[in-house]
């Protein structure tokens, strides 16, 4: 039985390899992602994953079709992407009216300069936004508050709570769901 012994490339030959692909294909594998995604973070976060599974390879001169595998490598991260269940988030949820649409996120961080209607308008969509969350059972409001308004991951919730990512996911999903339909509800109420 005859032993093969495996050839790694030196680390020097493999960074300007790395270099050189990261030049050759970078802006051509950002055009082939973005139309594919919702914005440029997560076209730029695609992107990172791909380079940082290429450089990971231990033998990139195996590779015959580098531009091939880097394509494939980037369709299945895209895909990938769209598998994983995603959280919503309250501030995705736009209003449309003749007047154009806006944005929760674009209501409640508002300054004072707008007037006094649309401070009385703010006031009232924070209230009833308090007024949702309190309704909501104390697992999913704690999710939603954690991350939404402490800025904590929803990793590093399901990590402090013991649970499951998937669960924190859920919770947050349906905490969402209520508040959107509660704003979607005063919405229609001061529209008539």
């Amino acid at each position: 039985m005859e032993v093969v012994e495996k050839i790694t490339m030196p680390q020097k030959e493999k960074e300007s390899i790395i270099s050189q692909t990261v030049s050759n294909y970078g802006g051509k594998l950002m055009s082939y992602i973005r139309p594919k995604v919702k914005n440029t973070e997560d076209a730029e976060d695609i992107l990172q994953e791909v380079w940082y599974q290429f450089s990971s390879l231990t033998n990139l001169s195996e590779i015959v079709n580098v531009g091939g595998w880097l394509y494939r490598v980037t369709a299945n991260k895209i895909t990938d992407r769209y598998r994983k269940k995603k959280t919503e988030n309250l501030e995705d949820f736009v209003y449309e009216d003749e007047d154009g649409s806006f944005s929760i996120k674009d209501i409640l961080l508002m300054d004072d300069s707008a007037g006094p209607e649309v401070k009385m308008f703010q006031d009232e969509i924070w209230k009833k936004l308090f007024e949702a969350l309190d309704e909501l059972p104390e697992k999913q409001r704690l999710v939603y508050v954690e991350n939404e308004l402490n800025d904590k991951t929803l990793q590093e919730i399901a990590n402090e709570q013991g649970e499951n990512i998937k669960t924190i996911i859920s919770r947050k999903n349906y905490a969402v769901k209520h508040l959107r339909n509660r704003l979607r509800k005063l919405y229609e109420d001061l529209k008539s």
